[in-house]
Parts: structure tokens; sequence; C-alpha cells
């Protein structure tokens, strides 16, 4: 089973300052319509290639448009030496329906 949080607990964990990496699996174009400030940004297809960019020393949060892509993403990363990466339940669909309207849907 995939370990994941809600945009309520990213929040929490935004407000109080905790030392973790939001890794946004999302395309580029996707990026371009709704993003959310100082995410790691690497598409899906690009992570085996680029998993040294991904801290190993703190969570790693994973979200896509609606967590499915995360889901994967988040369970390949468990199993190649990032064991604190956990889904975002919901992606930024989420974020922007509970958290922040102003982040536009798609």
């Amino acid at each position: 089973m995939i370990a994941e949080i809600s945009v309520e607990e990213l929040r929490e964990r935004w407000a109080r300052g905790d030392d973790f990496v939001l890794l946004d699996v999302r395309e580029p174009d996707e990026l371009q319509t709704a993003a959310l400030p100082g995410a790691l940004a690497i598409p899906m297809s690009e992570i085996p290639a680029r998993l040294g960019e991904v801290r190993r020393d703190c969570d790693v949060v994973v979200m896509c448009h609606s967590g499915r892509r995360s889901e994967r993403v988040t369970a390949f990363l468990n199993a190649n030496g990032v064991p604190r990466a956990v889904n975002l339940a919901g992606g930024i669909d989420a974020w922007s329906v509970t958290i922040d309207p102003a982040v536009a849907r798609y």
C-alpha cells in the first residue's frame, strides 16, 4: 500500500515549515496551467533517468493532476531508494477545490 497525505496535511506541513520536497510529475503544459510554488518538476516519464535529483533525506510528496500518476511514481520511488515518498491524494485538482480556488482547474 502506498502512503498518502491529503491536501490539508500538505498545507499544514507548509505552514509549519517542515523540510520536504514537493515533486510534481505532471507534463510541462500542465504546469503552465496550474502549479504550486517551490515544486520540483520532473515529468513522470523522466523519473527513472532523473532519480538522482530526488532527495532521500526528507519526505517527498509526489503530486500530479488527480493522484493516479503520482501514486505510480511514489511506488517507483519507494522501490528505488526513496522510502519517504508519499502520494498527494487528489493531486493539484484537490488542492484547487479544497485549499486554493485561485489555482486553475483543468
